[in-house]
């Protein structure tokens, strides 16, 4: 690309995402300068993404546009946008989020210092964007620094908020020396990356929210209890990077079989005994999976109505009651012919 020498590549992987891409594209765009660079990767879409994301490369030279045949799942799609960047670094940007005014200026300002991994800050708000959720995901003040040496820190002041793969701003040099293939399928690459050994630079967290998550629309929603209770745990103790410790404090390894979470995802009208038969009953013996099993044939309505009271009068709790809202068991949207 002519010009000045491109410092951050602003990695899309997308598919089937005409009716969001458009506004993330929007966003970024405004913000873009000739040291910048938007890599939109599609998966073969199989809607309108291609036309929408074509009608904005027109009319801007940054962004780079690369359609493939076929979906090869969100970690190859990634790995492969990080492939064509050409940025010193690449911000791994998700399709249907929006970045704050100013954002891309405060990201290339922190470029001159150097870190392996930038993690930027974000906000929650509903699906239409109308509704904050939460004022900020990372709950820090001011921006904070941690050390090659600090990855257990690391891990467990931001390991559950980098599944949210756009806060992630990491040196391109760094992704593409290490291992990639064995976190293909994990749903989460980037975390396999980060923490299979130190970051010979360092982390800087920016306190500022810098992107808008447009919530409750991933595409992976019909898969949430396989990916967020069996996929994510065996991501997390697989992490060579991090001791057993830190690992408990972010995932027990055994987390899918707990009352707890089984309820909630119960309550969310993710987990049934579908789920309970696809996930748990291999894993465990007969006994083990009693109350697993008990837990999936339990009325949905009532848990969702017993979780929104339970959480109701909890702070800070409202992207889970959105999901609770949006579940199939909510009350509100109860027929008798479901």
């Amino acid at each position: 690309m002519p010009g000045k020498e491109i410092k951050l590549s602003i990695c899309i992987a997308t598919f089937n995402r005409a009716m969001f891409i458009g506004e993330t594209l929007e966003s970024l765009i405004s913000q873009t300068t000739d040291e910048v660079e938007i890599v939109v990767l599609d998966g073969g879409s199989s809607d309108a993404t291609e036309q929408v994301v074509r009608r904005y490369a027109e009319t801007c030279p940054q962004l780079r546009y690369f359609r493939q045949d076929t979906n090869n799942g969100v970690d190859r799609d990634f790995d492969q946008a990080v492939n064509l960047a050409s940025g010193d670094y690449c911000w791994l940007m998700s399709d249907d989020d929006l970045i704050k005014p100013g954002a891309i200026a405060q990201v290339l300002g922190r470029l001159g210092l150097s870190r392996s991994l930038i993690i930027v800050n974000a906000e929650i708000r509903s699906h239409d964007f109308a509704v904050l959720l939460e004022e900020r995901r990372l709950r820090f003040q001011a921006d904070m620094f941690y050390a090659p040496g600090e990855m257990d820190r690391l891990f467990v002041d931001t390991g559950l908020y980098l599944t949210f793969i756009g806060c992630v701003v990491i040196e391109r040099r760094l992704w593409k020396n290490r291992q990639r293939e064995p976190y293909f399928g994990s749903q989460f690459i980037h975390m396999g990356v980060i923490f299979q050994s130190e970051l010979p630079h360092g982390t800087e967290v920016l306190a500022n929210v810098l992107v808008t998550i447009r919530y409750g629309n991933s595409t992976w929603k019909p898969r949430e209890f396989e990916i967020w209770m069996c996929k994510w745990p065996t991501l997390v103790w697989s992490l060579p990077g991090v001791s057993d410790v830190a690992k408990r404090a972010v995932c027990p390894a055994d987390v899918w079989h707990k009352m707890k979470p089984l309820l909630l995802y119960r309550a969310k009208g993710s987990y049934s005994l579908r789920e309970f038969r696809l996930w748990i009953e291999p894993r465990l013996p007969f006994l083990g999976t009693v109350v697993p099993r008990f837990v999936a044939i339990l009325p949905g309505v009532l848990v969702n109505i017993l979780a929104l009271l339970y959480f109701s009068a909890r702070r800070d709790s409202d992207p889970i009651l959105a999901d609770l809202r949006r579940s199939r068991f909510y009350f509100r949207e109860w027929s008798w012919n479901k």
